[in-house]
């Protein structure tokens, strides 16, 4: 690719980048800027990963951009990094930063990367491939590299985008509309785009572009139709326990393997994630069923199946979503009975949570309080917590504090 090309884009995508636009400020380790390691920020394409990479530039005076997802660099190959430097320093000879969006396009970029590293430069990356991005840092990035997942807006941030005044108290009209905020949350999801439109047509164009361009054609996927069952299948089924062997069945593939290799491509551009039950032997962790989460309740809206009546199972999608932007490790329990989520810190087990829309009807309530109960003898806590829609309480069954704790407010960690 020529250098005269090269620079032409550069210099365009640096004035585009440079434009002013209102940023919601993300959580990010405080150390990062300050740390030489390489920062690489992944996570689902729309997320907002580029927006952060330009917050992470105004701590920068002299810093180079480029966004690989550009038609123009279609031709870009490894051979032109070199080029690519040049034209850099040529810009700016002050560099000492570089911001690389969407790098994982470029086959070979972690040794150009790495040397980068050695010259003594700040570098961010992004890319929209878990799996792709961690592999090849496992064999060239090594002990060089600080990891950011990146998902679209919690509900704090979208709050936050809304300009809505944060406190610790609210009274009662700034509680309704919190709620009527996370009704429209609820709806629509956290995609930073989708937020400003509200338009589940273009919650449908990121889904199929995930599906088409980051999985089906990267991945040179021959059986086209089979994946995208499998893919709304599970986008219908969120929140509940799945089982290959039966989706094999279900779809009729040749093995139980086709479907994992899909959960995991799936997986790997954080459209689902999994949870295992617990156990304390990791082979029984990887025999067992396991619960299916999506990446945003507005993709789940906007293209699964008759989602408006199972508000429920849209509750544990978000809670399961908020723990994990809290960096938990999860489980889901099941013994007798079952418990939502069980969160792990080292070798212990140290909260026990249950989801429900509301504990009005009396099966669900004796349900919920059995299972978190169970969970929470097995592993010796005294405190449980239950998030439900808006109610608030604290029961004390069996000497054992219960937390009940309105979806907002756990949201908002008051």
């Amino acid at each position: 690719m020529e250098k005269i090309m090269i620079k032409q884009i550069l210099i365009e995508q640096r004035e585009i980048f440079e434009k002013p636009m209102g940023i919601v400020k993300r959580k990010f380790p405080q150390n990062i800027l300050k740390n030489p390691k390489i920062v690489v920020i992944t996570g689902i394409r729309r997320s907002g990963k580029s927006t952060l990479l330009k917050e992470f530039s105004c701590y920068y005076k002299d810093y180079s951009y480029v966004n690989f997802e550009d038609e123009r660099f279609l031709d870009f190959t490894y051979q032109d990094f070199n080029a690519l430097l040049e034209s850099f320093l040529e810009i700016n000879s002050k560099t000492k930063t570089f911001f690389f969006d969407e790098i994982q396009n470029i086959k070979g970029w972690e040794k150009f990367v790495r040397r980068l590293f050695t010259d003594k430069f700040k570098i961010f990356v992004t890319g929209s491939n878990a799996n792709l991005l961690s592999s090849e840092i496992a064999t060239s990035l090594t002990g060089r590299n600080l990891k950011i997942e990146l998902y679209p807006f919690s509900f704090e941030e979208y709050l936050s985008y809304l300009v809505f005044p944060f406190k610790k108290i609210y009274n009662t009209k700034e509680r309704a509309q919190i709620s009527n905020h996370l009704a429209d949350y609820f709806n629509y999801g956290g995609f930073p785009e989708v937020i400003k439109t509200k338009n589940y047509e273009e919650l449908t164009g990121i889904y199929q572009d995930i599906l088409i361009k980051d999985l089906l054609v990267r991945l040179k996927i021959r059986d086209s139709k089979d994946f995208r069952e499998l893919a709304l299948y599970l986008l219908s089924n969120i929140s509940k326990k799945i089982s290959y062997n039966q989706i094999k069945n279900l779809f009729k593939f040749s093995n139980t393997s086709k479907v994992k290799n899909y959960v995991d491509f799936l997986s790997e551009a954080y459209m689902f994630f999994t949870v295992t039950k617990y156990a304390v032997s990791l082979k029984k962790q990887l025999v067992n069923n396991r619960k299916i989460y999506a990446i945003d309740l507005g993709i789940i809206n906007a293209v699964a199946f008759q989602f408006s009546k199972n508000k429920g199972r849209l509750m544990e999608n978000l809670v399961f979503l908020e723990l994990k932007r809290r960096n938990k490790d999860i489980f889901y329990f099941e013994e007798k009975s079952e418990c939502d989520f069980l969160i792990k810190q080292g070798t212990q087990i140290i909260k026990a949570i249950q989801v429900t829309d509301n504990l009005s009807n009396f099966d669900t309530k004796k349900r919920k309080i059995t299972g978190l109960l169970e969970a929470m003898n097995m592993f010796k806590l005294d405190e449980g917590l239950i998030i439900t829609s808006d109610m608030e309480d604290e029961l004390l069954i069996e000497n054992k504090k219960i937390k009940i704790v309105p979806l907002w407010k756990w949201l908002l960690n008051l």
